[in-house]
């Protein structure tokens, strides 16, 4: 096997784990690629708003222990809440060994200030109709399976894929953007305070933009999504890039022998020991 990327930060974002939707086989080939020093999990990382008993594969949980796994062997593992995984942040701020449960992070970078978040705080659709986001979302789960399902069929007859379920998600989106656009309220309140970069994720739309204005300038990053884009963004040598999955880049499939769709299994590095217990930071 091919040696590890070194790279010196991670960022993920919008995997939702634990939906039919979630391109985990995929995301476990990329980070078995990797040696990153610090990870940075930005929200929506486990959908608990469409969680369901019975469903989690495997490739899910080897997700899941393959963060453990890094946290295990000393690398930084941040996990920033999203508003799929908002009930977790009753329990914000805590520590668990290296992984550190918040909902924000901020960073000082070579010199410069970067400012870690999901970016549902700034978009109203979430907070003012919850109840239709959910639906929203299982919907749009709905239409990436679909999706899928068709390419496989017109594969064989030479048609390229269809994308429509990433044209359906952008145009709801540009809907709500229209009343209230979380990013560039996000950029402004990044510029008010000083920051040099503003890492987001929430809209599943993978970002790298510099922004000039006469208040100052500062650079915009999202990290996209697990799910249609398959995409990261990755901090080296003191600059960002965005990485967009390709699985030609990969021989062989992602190993997740001897993972057990238990949670048990998960947790028990903490039961054993191995992982400090929940604590207050």
């Amino acid at each position: 096997m091919a040696d590890k990327r070194e790279i010196d930060i991670l960022v993920l974002s919008d995997v939702h784990l634990g939906t039919q939707g979630s391109e985990a086989k995929a995301l476990l080939q990329y980070l078995q690629s990797l040696a990153p020093k610090m990870l940075i999990l930005n929200g929506d990382i486990i959908d608990i708003w469409q969680f369901r008993k019975g469903y989690f594969p495997q490739a899910h949980w080897a997700v899941l222990r393959h963060f453990m796994n890094l946290a295990e062997s000393g690398v930084p593992v941040y996990y920033l809440t999203g508003n799929h995984d908002d009930s977790l942040r009753r329990l914000t701020p805590f520590r668990l060994g290296n992984i550190y449960l918040q909902d924000k992070l901020l960073l000082e970078l070579d010199g410069k200030r970067a400012w870690f978040f999901h970016g549902d705080a700034y978009d109203p659709s979430v907070h003012k109709g919850r109840f239709w986001a959910k639906i929203g979302g299982q919907f749009y789960d709905w239409s990436i399976m679909l999706n899928r399902g068709m390419n496989r069929l017109l594969k064989p007859l030479g048609v390229p894929p269809s994308q429509f379920s990433k044209r359906l998600k952008a145009s709801v989106k540009a809907a709500v953007q229209k009343m209230n656009d979380f990013e560039q309220k996000a950029i402004e309140v990044g510029m008010a305070k000083g920051y040099d970069y503003v890492v987001c994720g929430h809209v599943h739309r993978p970002q790298h933009r510099e922004i000039v204005t006469e208040f100052g300038q500062l650079t915009y990053l999202n990290s996209g999504d697990w799910m249609e884009h398959r995409s990261a963004l990755e901090y080296v040598d003191k600059a960002w890039q965005l990485y967009h999955y390709r699985a030609e880049d990969f021989a062989a499939p992602a190993c997740f022998e001897g993972v057990e769709n238990k949670l048990e299994e998960l947790l028990r590095s903490i039961e054993d020991g191995s992982l400090d217990r929940f604590s207050r930071l």
